[in-house]
């Protein structure tokens, strides 16, 4: 960084410029009014949205590029072109860029859902493409180019407004310094993710070992003598979308990863669940979920509960480790795999002495933590690496600008 500071104190100590996009390049189009048999026996590729979502410096080995046939050079890719995905399904991805920072060896084109922009003969030499790799994904600009995006369902960006966006042009020095320093950032940042992520797996292992380790005995107690069964709520996704409350103190469970918060009196009261509880997912992506605060669930679901939380949360545990056997049985019942009620109520767990519940249990949930909770564990530490980098990012590249005399 302090190399940094000391070449804009040196070659530009009073601001950068900063210039419109149409001032220093235009765009050009994908590839348009083409059928399937220009997709056969083709002498060159093209890319599409995909791979400009996810590379920010386009490579031209990628395993999703299609063979085209194509001999229009006027929408071929070249070294140091800026890539626009010109649609999104969402707001926050709108727009998204890559840049072509290889030489190409090949003829390269853009398919028709996004367009390009180029640089002018007189700024191609003063803007590398390591440098609009990172300027045209920072916070600032993205920010900026949101801003010209308009859609419902799907979003849209306008060229004409992307053109009046503007990026800083600071001297070569500065962006080679720049990208040096992001691009080596970027290298450890991956590596040292590529471990937690290797970490992560080695736990998910340990969990599952742990999981079989625990829960090896045949089972002596079928759930109904045990637990009470509890019933969910009558209710429709329709009603669900209507009365969901992000504020709301109710959450209510549907078939897999559905779920709503709402306020209490949006509930009939007698089908609030204020206990612990297991809830069935019976239908669907079978599955079970372990609640401890006020909830419900769409009614052709069923919950369990007892006097002991812990003897609750083994339960929980235990039929996790024994969610594929639920599978198989649901996947025999026809289109719609599901499971009905006799399938649970009959069925045998291993209930041992609470003392040995709780030594399970306690064992599972620092597991659990560690593997899955966002706010803690190796996933937090995979997020705060991602975050550290974007910090640095943005603050090499928010430049004061350039004040016109």
């Amino acid at each position: 960084m302090s190399k940094i500071n000391d070449l804009i104190k040196k070659l530009c100590p009073n601001g950068v410029e900063y210039k419109k996009l149409r001032e220093i390049g235009d765009t050009f189009t994908g590839l348009s009014g083409k059928s399937k048999n220009d997709f056969v026996d083709g002498n060159a590729r093209f890319i599409t949205y995909t791979n400009i979502y996810n590379n920010p410096a386009v490579r031209l080995d990628l395993d999703d590029m299609v063979i085209i046939k194509e001999n229009d050079n006027q929408n071929e890719l070249k070294y140091g072109d800026i890539l626009v995905a010109g649609s999104s399904e969402n707001l926050e991805d709108s727009g998204m860029i890559s840049v072509v920072c290889e030489e190409p060896k090949e003829n390269i084109y853009l398919n028709s859902f996004c367009f390009g922009f180029r640089l002018n003969d007189e700024y191609k030499d003063k803007l590398i493409p390591g440098f609009s790799k990172h300027i045209f994904r920072s916070a600032s600009f993205r920010n900026q180019i949101v801003s010209c995006s308009f859609g419902v369902t799907r979003y849209n960006l306008n060229k004409k407004m992307f053109l009046d966006l503007t990026v800083p042009i600071p001297p070569l020095e500065v962006q080679e310094e720049i990208v040096r320093i992001l691009d080596k950032f970027g290298e450890l940042e991956a590596e040292l993710e590529a471990e937690l992520e290797a970490e992560l797996e080695a736990r998910k292992s340990q969990y599952e070992f742990w999981h079989g380790q625990l829960f090896n005995k045949a089972g002596n107690t079928k759930i109904a003598d045990v637990f009470r069964r509890l019933k969910g709520t009558s209710i429709t996704a329709g009603t669900m979308k209507e009365i969901e409350d992000p504020e709301g103190d109710i959450r209510i469970f549907a078939g897999g990863q559905t779920a709503v918060n709402a306020r209490v009196e949006s509930i009939n009261k007698p089908n609030i669940i204020d206990v612990p509880c297991v809830i069935v997912q019976s239908r669907g992506l079978i599955d079970f979920i372990y609640y401890d605060k006020p909830c419900t669930f769409k009614n052709e679901m069923w919950a369990y509960t007892c006097d002991n939380q812990i003897t609750v949360k083994y339960l929980y545990y235990y039929l996790k480790n024994n969610v594929q056997y639920f599978r198989t049985i649901g996947s025999q019942m026809g289109s719609m795999p599901q499971i009905s009620l006799p399938v649970t109520e009959k069925y045998n767990i291993y209930l041992p002495s609470l003392d040995e519940q709780k030594r399970i249990v306690n064992i599972l949930d620092k597991f659990d933590t560690l593997v899955n909770d966002i706010t803690s564990g190796i996933p937090a530490e995979i997020e705060l690496r991602r975050q550290q980098y974007e910090y640095y990012r943005n603050k090499l590249l928010n430049f004061e600008e350039l004040k016109a005399n």
